[in-house]
């Protein structure tokens, strides 16, 4: 059902998908964006050693920054580099789609989030969003719905 979400992207190889985001916020707007990547973040993004659950994205002197993630090193990799898996890492995005983040964030109050690190071609992506908190009732009504609809599919199956 998550990556139904997300179809739209090329998901060639592994992708790394925020399952709680959708879960805690109302998504208003998604944006792609590249990041700058270190070669042994590379090595780990692509065996999946990655975790975005509490990344976020800052804006700061123009530019976006993604904080909050742990790259994890493999033990593969050369011992002469000094390895930092929660460094803030430089995205990579066009100045009207920076200009519309800081809209979003300065006059609506709202947060950006990270939904997804995936593959397009040769290059890894974000998928970023635009959103505000859900209360506790919002997040009761999703579940309702989803409950609802496996029942209704399991009613619809049973009278075939």
């Amino acid at each position: 059902m998550i990556k139904n979400q997300f179809n739209k992207f090329n998901f060639n190889t592994s992708a790394i998908i925020n399952k709680t985001a959708r879960y805690e916020y109302f998504i208003e707007k998604e944006f792609e964006a590249g990041i700058v990547l270190h070669g042994w973040e590379i090595k780990s993004l692509r065996a999946g050693k990655v975790n975005i659950k509490n990344s976020y994205i800052l804006l700061k002197n123009s530019e976006a920054y993604l904080f909050g993630s742990h790259f994890e090193p493999l033990l593969a990799a050369t011992s002469d580099m000094i390895y930092d898996p929660t460094r803030n890492r430089k995205l990579l995005l066009h100045r009207s789609e920076l200009d519309s983040l800081y809209g979003y964030v300065n006059r609506k109050n709202y947060t950006i989030i990270v939904l997804a690190i995936f593959w397009k071609n040769c290059w890894a992506k974000l998928n970023i969003g635009t959103a505000y908190g859900k209360k506790q009732h919002d997040k009761r009504d999703n579940v309702k719905e989803r409950e609802w609809k496996i029942h209704k599919e399991r009613i619809m199956k049973s009278n075939r």
